[in-house]
């Protein structure tokens, strides 16, 4: 797949087949984050895997929105040092968001789906992923193989997006 069809194409899944990610799949998503430029090359990442469906059923708790992780091949925990505690915290969230469009692409190139899940229950995720206490996970990631394959070539819904000429400014605002 091209850079730009996959960019393009791209959809939110949140609706799984009941099937496991083959270990080569889920090391290619994982390579896609870890291969990752980050700032200062400080790599201030580190991705918890989750695949034990008890666990994903459990971390569907963390937020209203993060029902989908139960029903997930894998979830992945994106854990960094606390950012509202680091100096470069900003960047480390910079950073997690390239790291983390980076795993959604080479996911949807191999014909897995994704959603994202931001933490509200920082209590509950730290207890459930048992996370030292200088990391923080603010963001989840799901990823199965669709449980509609349709959900793959899916053509983009007309008025999806903004046109460039809403959100594109040429030398001031």
């Amino acid at each position: 797949m091209e850079t730009w069809q996959a960019i393009n194409s791209i959809r939110v899944v949140r609706k799984f087949a009941e099937r496991p990610l083959t270990a080569e799949h889920l090391e290619r998503v994982l390579n896609a984050g870890r291969r990752t430029g980050s700032s200062k090359n400080e790599q201030a990442w580190a991705f918890i895997v989750v695949q034990d469906r008890a666990r994903l059923g459990d971390l569907a708790a963390v937020g209203p929105y993060a029902s989908h992780l139960a029903g997930a091949a894998v979830g992945i925990a994106l854990a960094t040092p606390d950012p509202t505690r680091d100096p470069h915290g900003l960047s480390l969230m910079w950073d997690l968001g390239r790291a983390s469009q980076n795993m959604v692409l080479a996911a949807w190139e191999l014909g897995i789906g994704s959603a994202p899940v931001t933490v509200f229950n920082h209590e509950l995720v730290r207890q459930l992923l048992e996370l030292p206490d200088d990391q923080h996970c603010e963001f989840i990631l799901s990823f199965g193989y669709p449980a509609d394959p349709a959900a793959l070539t899916a053509p983009n819904r007309p008025g999806g997006h903004r046109p460039l000429a809403q959100v594109v400014h040429t030398e001031r605002w």
